[in-house]
């Protein structure tokens, strides 16, 4: 399958106390999916929201693609609760569980989600190269996890470019300060699925600012590629 241009605004930018109806608004505005922040206060400093919350949206956004990006120290604990939440996909960081990957891996397959491998900034690619094979996605971290409303870091491009070289097919995510203006240096360098949070959710007309970033990935990545 060739790839296509996939924006998934990050809920955790948006009112909380109103989860369904902000989610049910970026999805009307053209969202491909939800990116939904799952912290354990541990593996990251902050704490979100977990499968009990996810497992309440799930009904109301029955169509919707949900995406968790686990920030937690052991990801293999979460991998049937959030099944049974609905995920569609699990993205978890490799860093704290890197001996035990493949098994996670399996796991997460056999539960009926697809696998997303994330690294921190700081993580080299070498660390993943060994996973990407059996991987669904690869979500390439342009600010540290954990914080909402950091600078993008645009030295982390290189891998990005790296990926999308040597794995034309694969998806490519990219989190963390990704706007319309910072979009561009993504897309030429390979990314194709994107997360943007304040962007997004604090944009005066959300339709548009989704529009313009899947704009730049069919004409930087998808035509270029």
């Amino acid at each position: 399958m060739p790839i296509r241009a996939q924006i998934g605004p990050s809920v955790l930018n948006a009112d909380l106390s109103r989860l369904y109806e902000e989610s049910q608004k970026l999805l009307d505005n053209g969202a491909d999916f939800l990116h939904l922040d799952v912290m354990d206060g541990d593996f990251v400093p902050n704490l979100t929201f977990g499968h009990p919350v996810i497992k309440c949206l799930r009904p109301k956004v029955k169509n919707a693609f949900l995406e968790s990006h686990m920030m937690v120290r052991n990801p293999h604990q979460w991998i049937e609760p959030m099944a049974d939440a609905g995920v569609d996909q699990y993205t978890f960081h490799i860093e704290p569980v890197i001996k035990t990957v493949p098994d996670i891996v399996r796991k997460i397959k056999e539960s009926g989600m697809k696998v997303g491998l994330a690294i921190k900034p700081g993580t080299p690619l070498e660390d993943v190269k060994p996973f990407i094979q059996d991987a669904d996605l690869v979500l390439v971290m342009t600010v540290e996890p954990g914080f909402g409303g950091q600078k993008f870091m645009s030295d982390m491009m290189p891998k990005v470019q790296w990926l999308r070289e040597n794995y034309p097919e694969l998806d490519i995510e990219v989190d963390g300060g990704v706007n319309t203006t910072t979009i561009e240096t993504c897309t030429k360098a390979g990314a194709n699925v994107i997360v943007a949070g304040t962007a997004v959710i604090n944009a005066e007309d959300q339709k548009k600012v989704i529009a313009q970033l899947k704009e730049s990935v069919n004409v930087n990545c998808i035509h270029r590629h």
